[in-house]
């Protein structure tokens, strides 16, 4: 289906992304930050299986053209249901029953399973962002109007565009991420001198438990990276996935993993842990992505419970490689229990709301300033307690 806009423009929605060529697609995506907006890494989660209509992730990109040229994108999903966002609306969604209103479906601009900052339109440069951006927001609301949408969301957004999107008649609802920031470290010995002398010794004890347990840890990137390997990662994460339930967000599928090569290799590290005895089967793997100065972990799992393997291979050794590498930001993932301890401080993140039932909106503005007063004083809270010396708890202070 296309509208004509104007002359000049002209707008698609698409349910394939492989209908849009991948190098017009990739000039507007490669240079962000973020690798989860990419053609490839879309596309596979297209070709996998894993965002369908039968998952509840039914893709649904906004697409702008100047005659055959794309010029602007929205990576969007039509969902049926609120997981694998990592953002737990399901309050705003029992306050629309309540309302005797329907919630789903909803429109979702995000990475899918991927809560990782960096969600934008994708704008080609030189173009007129703010031109754009009100034509696109203005077919999104017709979109969502004409099909009986409850409201978009846009999910883990850059926070400069976020300032941009409140104009536009958004409503920004915060949250935090545990983001580790490299502050100058030349070593891993750099990275500890900025705990407290009782968690240096929890790190160093943590870290011997796994060479105590005869375990070696290597980092493969790119080439390095055996094809087996790819597979072998959908086994750990499927089970790891398991023990949580529906909670898990077990939406990849090994069919993802095995098309991660050879196309999109380039951008994974694996962290591999091996026993003395077999040092070619690996026993477990956590498994990131990277691009420029950031690295994004995503997923973990091993064949059996190995004392403290968990926190060496999705934060230590990941830290210690970026350290080498000149990493400036790593991003572990979901989840904080374990994430405050090691290193990475409550770290805002947000989201954009627009719902079209008037009662549910005028509720949503009304309270989500409350909303977020109590996220703040949560994140300071949690950062109070991180196990730092007294030089680097002021430097989180002050960035927070």
């Amino acid at each position: 289906m296309v509208e004509q806009l104007q002359p000049r423009y002209s707008l698609a929605w698409i349910n394939r992304i492989a209908e849009i060529p991948q190098v017009e697609w990739d000039a507007l995506a490669m240079p962000l930050k973020t690798p989860f907006f990419e053609w490839e890494w879309l596309n596979n989660m297209e070709t996998s299986g894993s965002t369908t209509a039968r998952t509840g992730w039914l893709p649904n990109h906004l697409t702008v053209w100047r005659e055959r040229t794309l010029i602007a994108a929205a990576p969007l999903y039509v969902k049926g249901h609120s997981y694998g966002e990592f953002v737990f609306d399901h309050q705003w969604a029992d306050l629309s029953t309540r309302l005797g209103t329907e919630y789903y479906p909803k429109l979702l601009g995000m990475s899918p399973f991927t809560p990782a900052e960096g969600y934008r339109f994708l704008i080609a440069p030189g173009e007129d962002e703010a031109e754009l951006t009100e034509m696109m927001v203005g077919a999104i609301d017709h979109f969502c109007d004409r099909n009986h949408i409850s409201g978009c969301n846009f999910l883990y957004v850059d926070p400069e565009w976020k300032s941009f999107m409140e104009r536009h008649g958004f409503s920004t609802w915060l949250h935090h991420s545990f983001i580790w920031q490299n502050q100058g470290y030349q070593t891993f010995e750099d990275y500890l001198a900025a705990f407290n002398a009782n968690q240096r010794r929890n790190i160093k004890r943590e870290r011997k438990a796994v060479e105590k347990a005869a375990l070696s840890l290597k980092v493969l990137t790119g080439e390095e990276i055996p094809k087996p390997l790819f597979s072998l990662m959908y086994t750990f994460y499927s089970d790891t996935c398991d023990k949580f339930g529906w909670w898990g967000s077990k939406y990849l599928t090994r069919k993802f993993f095995e098309q991660l090569y050879p196309r999109y290799r380039d951008r994974v590290v694996l962290i591999a842990a091996y026993t003395e005895h077999d040092p070619h089967h690996a026993i477990g793997m956590s498994f990131c992505l990277a691009k420029g100065t950031n690295l994004y972990g995503r997923y973990w799992g091993a064949s059996h419970d190995i004392d403290c393997l968990h926190f060496d291979a999705c934060y230590y050794t990941p830290i210690e490689w970026a350290i080498s590498q000149g990493i400036q930001l790593f991003d572990p993932g979901a989840g904080g229990r374990h994430k405050k301890r090691r290193g990475f401080p409550a770290t805002p993140n947000y989201s954009l709301h627009r719902f079209y039932n008037p009662r549910l909106a005028q509720i949503f503005r009304s309270y989500i300033h409350e909303v977020n007063e109590m996220e703040q004083r949560e994140m300071e809270a949690i950062n109070q307690d991180l196990p730092l010396n007294r030089t680097s708890r002021m430097t989180v202070k002050g960035e927070g």
